[in-house]
């Protein structure tokens, strides 16, 4: 079985991931949405290319049939998550587009058992939907239908872009795993996310307010890089790689948990009922995924 570290680093990395929603509203008020996701993305990409060249004692060569892979990493996890993420959000309300995000796992699973043959039994499925719910009374605030009604807009098609793009990033990177670490697919795929971002930061104006950023968006943004990126990445990537995609993808249901939990205790934003029974579908649902998983979920 694999080690308790993995599921608590799991954990931490959905922590950390909650902890980026109360820095990027912090980080917001000052700096643009394309500058502050390329800033978080190059001091990553520095932060890891450092690790890398003092653990592997310099900069792995790529094989030619790995750098479209991993093109496809910084494309789809990194570039293209973010500029839908925030394309959707200036056209809906985050907890709709929270509730769509949501069926990453769902997504994710269905996917891994076509194209990695991983076995996904009854309980499992029974353990991913308990979880997705659990994520949508959280984010909902104990009324899903609301967050139902209405059409289906742009806005909407972006998050569910921001989905596929998650889906293709697990996916893939699972596949990029069989023949790199994943320090150096992390380092790398942020390295090309972060390029792929200049363009449209520059074209945001960050040359010129880059020495205005307050203080406190400057920390904001190096706990974005360090643990939203740094940490975050390199852990669920862990995850993947030990306990495969399906059941490492349903920990980012503990995210909005983790983030309506910080919001309690650093912007003193009120507990709910719906956000302890939420929280505790959440665990149950994970708790299902990973007690009763079938011997053949990852390579």
């Amino acid at each position: 079985p694999p080690c308790m570290i993995v599921y608590l680093k799991l954990l931490l990395t959905a922590v950390f991931w909650g902890g980026t929603f109360i820095a990027g509203r912090v980080a917001a008020q000052s700096v643009g949405p394309f500058s502050a996701a390329f800033l978080r993305f190059a001091v990553a990409s520095a932060c890891l290319l450092l690790v890398v060249r003092k653990i592997a004692g310099g900069w792995p060569p790529l094989k030619p049939a790995q750098l479209l892979p991993l093109l496809v990493l910084g494309l789809s996890g990194v570039f293209a998550y973010n500029v839908l993420f925030f394309k959707g959000l200036k056209l809906i309300e985050a907890g709709r587009a929270s509730l769509i995000i949501a069926n990453n796992p769902i997504l994710i699973a269905l996917l891994s058992v076509v194209f990695f043959r991983e076995r996904l039994t009854a309980v499992q499925g029974v353990g991913i939907l308990l979880s997705v719910t659990g994520a949508a009374v959280v984010i909902s605030q104990g009324q899903i239908s609301r967050l139902l009604q209405g059409p289906l807009g742009w806005g909407e098609l972006y998050i569910f872009g921001c989905v596929i793009s998650w889906v293709v990033y697990s996916l893939v990177g699972k596949a990029v795993l069989r023949g790199l670490s994943p320090l150096v697919a992390v380092a790398y795929s942020s390295t090309v996310g972060a390029v792929c971002l200049l363009w449209p930061a520059l074209g945001e104006g960050m040359a010129g307010a880059i020495g205005s950023y307050p203080p406190v968006a400057w920390v904001s943004l190096a706990y974005l890089a360090v643990f939203g990126t740094v940490l975050g990445f390199l852990w669920y990537y862990e995850g993947i790689q030990a306990i495969g995609a399906t059941k490492a993808s349903l920990f980012i249901n503990f995210v909005p948990v983790s983030a309506i939990l910080m919001a309690f205790v650093i912007l003193r934003e009120p507990a709910t009922l719906s956000l302890l029974s939420g929280g505790m579908l959440v665990t149950g649902g994970v708790f299902l995924t990973n007690r009763f998983a079938g011997n053949g979920s990852s390579p």
